[in-house]
C-alpha cells in the first residue's frame, strides 16, 4: 500500500495519520503531516499516471516553476511533495494576464523538450495526432471534417508543440506563481491552454465566455509569442486551437475514466466537450 511507501520517503516522522482528501477514479489524493511540515501524497490510476514522472522531470528543466517532489514512483504513479501554500484562488488575488503569461513562457522554455515529454508517457495530442484520435470518437454528426481541416492548418505553423496543461486556472496555481495538477497534460499546440483558462476566468469575473473584457487576458499569453508570427496569424492560431483543445478535453476525461470501478457524478464529460465543438466553429 501507498502508505508503505509513504512511511519510507518522507523526510521526517509522522505526526499524525495520512488523511486521504480527495478520492477520484482517476487519483487520490492524501494529506501527510509531519515533524517538518504538510506535504501531499498524491496517486494517479488509470492512464494518467505520466503525472509522476512529468513533476519531476518538469522541476529538472524549471525548477522556478513547479514544486519540487520529495519522491516519485513513475510505475505506480504516486509522488510526494511539499505544501505549495495558497492557490491564488484561495487568496482572492489572481492577476490573470500574468498568470498567463508566465505560463506562456513556460511553454515556450519547455517547446524543445516535446519528445522527452512523449518518451514520459505525457499524451501525444500534436494536430496530425489529434485529429487521428478525434476519428476514433463518438464525433458530432459534420464535426470531424472541419476538425480535420483546423488541425492540418495548426500542424503548418511556426509555434511549436509544448506542454499543454489542459486544466490551468487559478486553482492549479500556487500564489507563489508555481503550477501544479498535471494529470491532464498532454503535449500539443501550446495555445490549447487558454480553453479553460479564459472560461474560468469568465465565471470568475462575472462575465460571458467569449466576452471582450477577456480580450486582454489572451493578448498577454499571446504577446511571449509576438517575436514568431504576426499579430493577426497568433489570433487565427488561439482560435484554432482552442476549438481542436476541446477534443483534447474529451480525451483527457476519456482517460482519466478509463477503468473506472467506483461510481462518479461526472456524467459524460466525453460526449459534451466533443458536442462543444459545433459552438463558435471557426472557418
Amino acid at each position: 500500500m501507498y502508505e508503505n511507501w509513504i512511511s519510507s520517503v518522507v523526510p521526517a516522522p509522522l505526526t499524525g495519520p495520512v488523511e486521504v482528501t480527495k478520492d477520484r477514479p482517476w487519483s487520490l489524493v492524501a494529506k501527510v503531516p509531519t515533524e517538518s511540515g504538510l506535504f501531499w501524497f498524491k496517486e494517479n490510476r488509470g492512464q494518467t499516471l505520466y503525472e509522476a514522472g512529468l513533476m519531476q522531470a518538469l522541476w529538472q528543466w524549471a525548477p522556478d516553476a513547479v514544486l519540487q517532489p520529495v519522491a516519485v514512483h513513475e510505475q505506480r504513479g504516486w509522488s510526494l511533495l511539499p505544501d505549495g501554500g495558497p492557490t491564488l484562488r484561495e487568496t482572492g488575488e489572481v492577476d490573470w494576464p500574468a498568470m498567463l503569461t508566465l505560463f506562456a513562457q513556460l511553454q515556450r522554455d519547455l517547446a524543445g523538450r516535446a519528445d522527452q515529454m512523449l518518451a514520459l508517457g505525457v499524451p501525444d495530442h500534436r494536430p496530425a495526432k489529434l485529429a487521428e484520435l478525434a476519428a476514433t470518437l463518438p464525433m458530432p454528426e459534420g464535426a470531424l471534417p472541419v476538425l480535420q481541416r483546423h488541425c492540418e492548418e495548426l500542424a503548418a505553423s511556426v509555434i511549436p508543440a509544448s506542454i499543454q496543461h489542459d486544466d490551468l486556472h487559478d486553482g492549479n496555481v500556487f500564489s507563489s506563481g508555481r503550477f501544479f495538477d498535471w494529470g491532464d497534460a498532454s503535449v500539443q499546440h501550446p495555445f490549447g491552454v487558454l480553453l479553460v483558462s479564459l472560461r474560468v476566468a469568465a465565471d470568475k469575473l462575472g462575465v460571458e465566455d467569449g466576452d471582450p473584457s477577456l480580450a486582454p487576458l489572451r493578448d498577454a499569453y499571446l504577446r511571449v509569442w509576438s517575436d514568431l508570427a504576426s499579430p493577426e496569424q497568433l489570433l487565427r492560431e488561439a482560435e484554432l486551437a482552442v476549438q481542436v483543445a476541446k477534443v483534447s478535453r474529451a480525451l483527457s476525461w476519456q482517460r482519466s475514466l478509463v477503468n473506472a470501478t467506483q461510481p462518479h457524478d461526472f456524467g459524460d464529460p466525453v460526449t459534451g466537450w466533443l458536442a462543444e465543438l459545433l459552438v463558435n466553429t471557426p472557418r
